[in-house]
């Protein structure tokens, strides 16, 4: 039954089921319960459908199989803005006569711990789990959730998102002898599912086992967030206890320190007899599980089942050259793993939270690799419930902070280049899906972004407060690598950072807007980008051309979004050249400098460069983690020494995705295909290859809305043969190149081509 449309457009269903508590939760951590129900049917209804959400995490089961094949549902919303609800057929899991329904009930992100150990949050949206379900078919509804349903403990005696899970099978099939308490949903909206859910991608086996004193270490050959599924003999009493790590120490030594607070471990008693399981209310990151065995148990298998949002991959990219074709694995591997609901910075660790800096620098690479879009949307819909009243966006959302910490204590929110996520977010919607809606929705929470802004340091330059959780306080450019002790390089100032996402944020919004059909608001915020820009010019470009620090981000920033005037191009091009060259070809740029050091380099046909520094094999480098044996990307660039030794544990991920945005700059720039902003959606295409001789061949695709992208070269000699396949209904635009040949006609300018394969060649320069 749908009843109105909600605030984001979706149909609002109109409930006669209650959200009901079991009266034997005994609260965060302690044993889980499940509510549960007998249903007698006359005959089963072919639509019978199942419509369900929980505080908390749900799994349902009717006549004990399990309803569809989500995992973690209702999913991670900003709960106290909106709440998902999932809808299952059911039809062939009933049957006439009685049918028993149960609904097991986990903390989930709900109320288990969120944060790390300094500052834990427990029961962050309230302190009950509850579910809300009802079956509809033939025009009616055939069972709802109500007083009239029971309560019962489950075998799982305790569960968390870093927790683990913890299971004694003795308990299982305990009677439903409790009742339940009808109470008020804590959320205001019950919505569709905005996404479709995670899910699970095909099993892996492990590559390789050894002993490790009384337990077995089972390494699975790829880092990834998942749960294992294990099978199990033993008597009654009998446990097995799981262990997760990503990463050994030389020798193959176990060590998961990075994990920290998290326990992400698993444990099982059984109740005699073989048995094969799966966590229900937790996931990990991990690639080697370590199994200890106590009081007659057996482990007779296991895999790793890895879970994701995006299952499917949308885009691919080959090259002659094996690490580089690693390394794009390895990101679509990291996002995979990082977009479980919402686009997570790690999987393992006790944070796993939607970080805003993170999405906004690896949203276009993500709508690349896979269908992004309404996981996407869902999580700006998040950001903005979480904005706060002055304008600032979170660092990360949903925010656990925002309802537990007193205003005059730090403030999670307001750094530049990560609440810049609000404006770059949807434009990267609104290039690869034509989602023009996206813009509109997001505009308002824009405007207040800027205004916040300015207000900083009320003017055009900001200058951020020094102090964590402070007014204007910015990460500015995260793990920028500063080089040796003895000689360190030089790294880019707060609020150079700060300045020129001022910067890019109020231009791209004036493009927003005017692509909305705003020319007013347009036009003042152009004016006021102009401001900013004149200001920046002023405060950190010197009358040589040199820009502030001297710095790859500063350079590499300033050029990609034209801050850099005319008659500083040719000076402040080559101090760019030179501070690359200075630093060996090696990555002198952290979280938001790095998205943009390879474009900005070949914007300038700095081509040299820019191959020299993507292909460099040592730290810092994209390449360096491929050939130390990396399967994902890492959220440092020295995470590993040389020697493999692990480096500071207590902040270091091998699964963090937002480096692996050069894979934007491959498909763009080294492909030569891009979506054109004036033909969004894939409508129009920009042909543009950047040629870096060491990557012969390079083929990628992209499955787009409008169907098949794909773009290739080979370089031989010095003729590049490139081949591009355009879909029905798309125009791709080529900008004239020595000796251009399009399908073996000569061209003497730019040319324009429809759907179809054409292969061109041109003279490498």
């Amino acid at each position: 039954m749908i009843s109105g449309i909600s605030g984001t457009g979706v149909p609002v269903r109109a409930w006669r089921a209650a959200m009901i508590a079991p009266d034997c939760d005994k609260g965060q951590g302690a044993q889980a319960s499940f509510v549960g129900t007998r249903l007698e049917l006359a005959e089963v209804a072919p639509d019978a459908t199942l419509h369900i959400t929980a505080q908390g995490l749900y799994v349902c089961y009717i006549n004990g199989v399990k309803v569809g094949d989500d995992y973690l549902t209702p999913g991670w919303t900003v709960y106290d803005d909106r709440l998902a609800y999932q809808s299952y057929p059911v039809a062939h899991l009933l049957r006439p006569g009685e049918n028993r329904i149960e609904i097991r009930l986990g903390d989930g992100w709900w109320r288990s711990q969120l944060m790390w150990a300094q500052a834990p949050i427990f029961n962050c949206w309230g302190n009950k789990v509850a579910a809300m379900a009802e079956i509809e078919g033939g025009g009616a509804i055939l069972c709802a959730t109500g007083p009239d349903w029971a309560a019962g403990l489950l075998p799982v005696m305790k569960n968390g998102i870093y927790w683990g899970e913890s299971v004694d099978a003795r308990q299982a099939g305990l009677p439903a002898d409790a009742g339940v308490t009808v109470i008020a949903p804590s959320s205001p909206r019950i919505v569709p599912a905005e996404t479709a859910g995670i899910k699970a991608l095909v099993p892996l086996h492990a590559v390789d086992t050894w002993a490790d004193g009384a337990a077995t270490v089972h390494d699975f050959g790829q880092n990834c967030a998942a749960i294992p599924r294990i099978e199990m003999d033993g008597p009654a009493g009998a446990s097995v206890l799981i262990e997760f790590c990503e990463q050994l120490a030389p020798g193959r030594v176990w060590d998961n320190r990075n994990y920290r607070s998290a326990r992400a471990a698993l444990d099982y008693v059984l109740a005699g007899g073989p048995v094969t399981w799966e966590p229900e209310f937790t996931f990990m990151g991990y690639r080697y599980a370590r199994i200890t065995p106590q009081g007659g148990a057996r482990v007779t298998g296991i895999v790793s089942v890895p879970l994701t949002s995006v299952p499917e991959q949308r885009g691919t990219f080959a090259s002659g050259h094996a690490l580089v074709n690693r390394l794009v694995e390895n990101t679509v591997w990291s996002q995979r793993s990082n977009f479980v609901d919402v686009p997570t910075d790690c999987p393992q660790r006790d944070e796993r939270l939607g970080w805003t800096g993170d999405a906004q620098v690896f949203a276009g690479t993500a709508c690349w690799l896979a269908d992004s879009h309404a996981f996407l949307r869902k999580y700006l819909r998040d950001v903005m419930a979480d904005q706060r009243e002055d304008g600032a966006i979170p660092h990360f959302s949903p925010d656990p902070t925002r309802l537990h910490v007193a205003p005059e204590e730090a403030i999670w929110a307001g750094s530049t280049g990560w609440g810049d996520a609000i404006c770059i977010i949807p434009w990267q919607l609104y290039l690869h899906y034509g989602d023009r809606e996206i813009l509109e929705e997001c505009l308002p929470a824009m405007l207040r972004w800027l205004d916040y802004l300015w207000s900083i340091s009320n003017g055009p330059v900001i200058q951020p407060h020094a102090t964590w959780g402070k007014k204007g306080f910015t990460f500015g450019d995260w793990l920028q690598p500063t080089g040796s002790s003895v000689k360190p390089q030089p790294t880019i100032g707060d609020d150079c950072a700060a300045t020129l996402y001022h910067f890019i944020s109020t231009d791209l919004t004036a493009r927003i807007a005017e692509t909305l059909g705003d020319a007013a608001l347009a036009g003042q915020l152009r004016a006021k980008a102009a401001t900013i820009a004149a200001a920046f010019e002023h405060e950190f470009i010197t009358p040589s051309g040199r820009i502030a620090n001297n710095d790859q981000t500063s350079y590499a920033l300033a050029f990609l979004y034209g801050l850099v005037p005319a008659r500083h191009h040719d000076a402040a091009k080559a101090y760019f050249a030179r501070v690359v060259e200075d630093a060996g070809y090696k990555i002198g740029t952290g979280f938001i400098g790095t998205p943009a050091l390879l474009p900005a380099l070949t914007m300038l046909g700095l081509h040299d460069h820019a191959g020299r520094v993507f292909l460099n094999e040592d730290v810092p480098g994209w390449l360096f983690q491929v050939r130390m044996g990396a399967t994902t990307i890492w959220e440092r660039w020295d995470a590993l020494a040389p020697d493999g030794s692990i480096y500071d544990p207590s902040m270091n991920s091998y699964n963090h995705y937002a480096y692996g945005a050069v894979c934007q700059w491959l498909f763009e720039a080294v492909a030569g295909m891009a979506p054109d902003p004036d033909h969004p959606g894939f409508a129009g295409i920009i042909l543009d290859p950047v040629i870096i001789p060491a990557l012969s061949p390079v083929a990628a695709t992209h499955q787009s809305l409008r169907g098949p992208v794909a773009a290739g070269w080979v370089l031989e000699g010095d003729t590049v043969t490139y081949t591009v396949s355009i879909p029905d209904g798309v125009t791709a635009r080529m900008a004239a190149r020595p000796g251009l040949t399009v399908n073996g006609t000569a061209q003497s300018g730019p040319v324009t081509l429809t759907a179809g394969t054409h292969v061109m060649t041109f003279h490498q320069s």
